[in-house]
C-alpha cells in the first residue's frame, strides 16, 4: 500500500522557503507528502499565500491573523469572510491565544479570536487554533462563541498542541482534532506523547509548522513540510499502528475537516 502524508499546517510563503520552492516541493514528493495547507498569519502577506494555492493543484491556503502579530492590520468579520470566498482558501485562521509571549491587557487578542471564530461561522470554514499558555481561555471563548460542530460551528483544529489531554478532549468534544507537530518526537516531549496516544486516529492530523520545530532526526535545521513523514512515523510506532494506517487516517481527516474532494 502507498503511504502518503498531508502537511496539515505549514508556512512556505515564508522567505525561508518560498526561496528556495521549487527544492521544497520537490522534497514533499520524496517524501510521499501529496498535500500541504499554507497557513495566513496577517492580512499583508495574505496574497501571497493565495498565490502559491492558486498556483499548486496540491497546496491549500487560509486566511487569518495570528494572536500574537501585534503590530499589524486587524481584521474584521467581513474582511475574513470576503477574502475566504475562494475554492483554495479551506479554513479561517490561524487564529487564538497566545499569552506566552506578549504580557500586559490582552483584550485585543481575546476579541480578535472572536472575530475569526464568527466569520468562521459565518462561511462554514474550519478554524485552525493556536493556543499557548492560554487554554482556559482558548476553551471558554470556543464555547460561547459557538465554534463547535455541536453548537452549529464548522470545528476545526488544534494546531501543533502541547497542552494536556483534558485540553485535547475538550476541544474533541466539540469536533475539533488535534494536530501533532515535530515537537512530538523530541525526547523531552514524553507528557506530549503521552496525550497522542490518548487521542484517537479519528480525531489527529499530523503538521510541520515549518519553517519551525523540524521533528527527530532533522532536530535544530529548517523545517519544511516533507518532513511531516517523521511526524507520522514516530506515531506511527507510538500508537502501535502501521504507518499505512496513521498515513491513511490523518489523510481522510485532513479531506474530511477541510470538505475537500479527492
Amino acid at each position: 500500500m502507498l503511504v502518503m502524508y498531508i502537511d496539515s499546517h505549514c508556512h512556505i510563503n515564508f522567505p525561508e522557503l518560498a526561496s528556495r520552492l521549487p527544492d521544497v516541493l520537490s522534497k514533499m514528493a520524496d517524501n510521499f507528502v501529496s498535500h500541504a495547507l499554507c497557513v495566513s498569519v496577517d492580512l499583508p502577506d495574505f496574497p501571497q499565500v493565495l498565490a502559491l494555492a492558486e498556483k499548486y493543484p496540491h497546496i491549500y491556503a487560509s486566511v487569518g491573523v495570528h494572536p500574537d502579530y501585534v503590530e499589524t492590520p486587524e481584521p474584521t468579520v467581513e474582511d475574513l469572510v470576503r477574502l475566504s470566498d475562494h475554492p483554495k482558501i479551506i479554513a479561517i485562521g490561524e487564529t487564538g491565544l497566545d499569552y506566552y509571549r506578549l504580557q500586559g491587557d490582552l483584550e485585543w487578542q481575546r476579541e480578535r479570536f472572536r472575530t475569526h471564530i464568527r466569520a468562521s461561522r459565518a462561511t462554514g470554514k474550519p478554524l485552525i487554533i493556536h493556543t499557548r499558555s492560554a487554554s482556559e481561555d482558548t476553551i471558554r471563548i470556543m464555547r460561547e462563541e459557538g465554534a463547535g460542530i455541536n453548537v452549529g460551528g464548522a470545528g476545526g483544529v488544534m494546531h501543533c498542541f502541547t497542552e494536556s489531554l483534558e485540553v485535547a478532549q475538550a476541544a474533541m468534544e466539540m469536533g475539533f482534532y488535534i494536530s501533532f507537530s515535530g515537537i512530538v518526537t523530541f525526547k523531552s516531549a514524553k507528557e506530549l506523547q503521552a496525550v497522542a496516544l490518548a487521542v484517537p486516529l479519528e480525531s489527529m492530523l499530523i503538521e510541520t509548522d515549518s519553517p519551525y520545530l523540524a521533528p527527530v532526526p532533522h532536530r535544530g535545521k529548517m523545517n519544511e513540510p516533507g518532513f511531516v513523514r517523521h511526524v507520522g512515523e514516530f506515531l506511527a510506532k507510538l500508537k502501535d499502528v502501521s504507518e499505512a494506517q496513521l498515513a491513511q487516517k490523518t489523510t481522510d481527516n485532513f479531506f474530511k475537516l477541510f470538505k475537500l474532494l479527492r
